[in-house]
């Protein structure tokens, strides 16, 4: 699962969250966030005291994972949020209120990808950024298997669909592609 699937050795946080323009008094959603919050704890420090993360999972262990570290290190500015990212208007994130939203290896663990695209796409404002990072059609000697990986073209036609504007695709690692796409 997720929570045995990443580290900076295969993604590197930081590249991703300059990439998603994570920066000082940004609200920023890690939907589907893994337990160790890779990406929640990173952002937490960029977007300042001003700024808002949400740590969202489907798994209410994960949650209380975050949220104990996040008491534990003081960082007020961590909210975590139980979801079924599946269903729209699940998620308890005001519409249209994100500047930043964040697939990192979470689509291929669904069979109802359109559906948590879309989800997603309602949580962002005008012009706010959907980051989506996911496996490679490539062999890899770990990871899922070929047929659970989500094609970069099915993100690109969803974005779309949704009224998402691919802004930006890149490297997010070995085994892993990141596409940035704008909300208009």
């Amino acid at each position: 699962m997720a929570g045995l699937i990443g580290g900076s050795s295969l993604i590197d946080a930081n590249l991703i969250l300059d990439k998603a323009q994570v920066v000082e008094k940004t609200k920023v959603a890690d939907l589907g966030c893994g337990s160790s919050g890779h990406f929640v704890f990173p952002s937490s420090g960029r977007v300042g005291r001003k700024g808002i993360v949400y740590a969202v999972d489907i798994l209410r262990t994960t949650l209380e994972t975050v949220n104990k570290r996040a008491r534990i290190e003081n960082l007020a500015n961590i909210k975590t949020v139980w979801s079924n990212l599946e269903i729209f208007g699940a998620t308890k994130i005001e519409a249209g209120s994100l500047d930043v939203a964040m697939l990192i290896n979470t689509l291929y663990q669904s069979h109802k990808r359109l559906e948590m695209i879309r989800e997603s796409v309602r949580l962002l404002k005008k012009n706010g950024r959907l980051l989506v990072v996911e496996w490679k059609n490539i062999a890899a000697p770990f990871g899922p298997p070929p047929s659970e990986r989500v094609q970069k073209g099915f993100v690109d036609n969803a974005a779309k669909k949704f009224g998402l504007r691919a802004d930006e695709e890149f490297e997010a690692g070995q085994y892993h592609y990141g596409a940035i796409y704008v909300k208009l």
